[in-house]
């Protein structure tokens, strides 16, 4: 049985470079894999070549057998493929709530609309106590929260998630680490692109280790933290041990 989503040789360009060579990967159903690298690496033009939102030269992507190559960004968030991007991207003058409604627009009949909002607010109880007031009022932490939400209320069959430690203070990050561990073990796949390698390795399955756009590792998560030579695989030079940012 194929697994829902299957990458093969994707290559993608990003203003008229190509950035993602080659790149293939899988995701299981309620798997939580993450691709690491540094910045730089093409990890943002992966996810969003998969969302539909940058060219692609050569490649398969493939949702449950089907191709998805030939379409367009709303049809692949339609079939439940939902990208939440780096920076957040919210709507600033809008409340929690009604930013939470635009998420909904993808969701194309699936699931049950009230139960969703209420396991999102029960994921982020500070979303439902704040739902009234404006996004830009929220702190960082809290708006990452709520742009996965906002993914969430699209009713992802996957969700792929955008440098989401980016900005926010260790303790903010490792909350919200420990609730995309909560989704997946509750049954969502996802693929989480990150920088911070330790925090991602930690509530990850598998990793791709993704260095100028190719991949130079793959396997179990634990596997990958455990490697003696992961800053040199990551930043493909031998670093310090103590380097902070790995």
């Amino acid at each position: 049985m194929p697994s829902p989503l299957e990458v093969r040789d994707l290559q993608a360009d990003y203003g008229g470079n190509p950035v993602v060579n080659g790149v293939s990967l899988d995701l299981g159903a309620g798997e939580l894999v993450t691709v690491v690298g540094s910045n730089g690496a093409g990890k943002t033009t992966l996810l969003k070549a998969l969302a539909g939102l940058v060219p692609v030269r050569r490649g398969e992507v493939r949702l449950d057998g089907l191709d998805l190559l030939s379409s367009p960004a709303y049809q692949r968030a339609r079939r439940g493929l939902i990208l939440v991007p780096e920076g957040r991207r919210l709507f600033p003058e809008l409340t929690v709530l009604e930013n939470l409604r635009t998420g909904e627009l993808a969701r194309s009949g699936r699931g049950d609309l009230a139960a969703d909002r209420g396991r999102v607010f029960d994921l982020f109880p500070v979303l439902g106590h704040k739902r009234g007031l404006l996004a830009a009022s929220l702190s960082g932490g809290e708006q990452q929260m709520l742009a996965i939400a906002r993914g969430l209320m699209g009713a992802p069959r996957i969700l792929l998630i955008d440098e989401p430690s980016l900005g926010l203070s260790p303790l903010a990050a490792g909350s919200l680490f420990r609730a995309l561990a909560v989704l997946a073990a509750a049954g969502l796949a996802i693929i989480l692109a990150e920088q911070n390698v330790r925090l991602a390795l930690r509530v990850a399955t598998r990793g791709y280790v993704l260095r100028q756009g190719e991949v130079v590792f793959e396997g179990p998560a634990a596997a990958l933290s455990n490697r003696p030579d992961l800053p040199e695989l990551y930043l493909g030079t031998a670093v310090s041990e103590h380097a902070e940012d790995v």
